[in-house]
């Protein structure tokens, strides 16, 4: 059965890191567009980062510098390396791929 599972949120105070992990099983993984988007508390769903099927990646303005998107076939993960994180990244964090979304996990940068 084809899912996502995301993993590694948690609580981080302001400039800390937290990598986020998206098991992705089912896919032709390195061909596949995938997405990472986050929900900020009554906010609209936006989109963090994108790698494509030919490795290209798109980001917010917002995480620039700052997040990286990666991918490894052989372990089919997707992940989000956070590094100086500001209370605003607080969100529940979602993989995406196609018309296949995570469940999420939560973000809380907060001191």
């Amino acid at each position: 059965q084809v899912q996502l599972v995301e993993s590694g949120g948690g609580l981080v105070q302001p400039g800390g890191s937290l990598r986020l992990s998206c098991l992705a099983s089912g896919f032709v993984f390195n061909l596949t567009t995938m997405d990472w988007h986050r929900q900020a508390p009554g906010k609209e769903l936006e989109l963090v980062e994108r790698v494509t099927g030919g490795g290209s990646t798109k980001y917010a303005d917002s995480v620039s510098g700052r997040f990286t998107i990666s991918r490894d076939a052989a372990k089919m993960t997707l992940d989000l390396q956070m590094n100086d994180l500001k209370p605003e990244d607080t969100a529940v964090y979602y993989c995406n791929i196609g018309p296949l979304w995570g469940k999420g996990t939560l973000v809380t940068v907060s001191s």
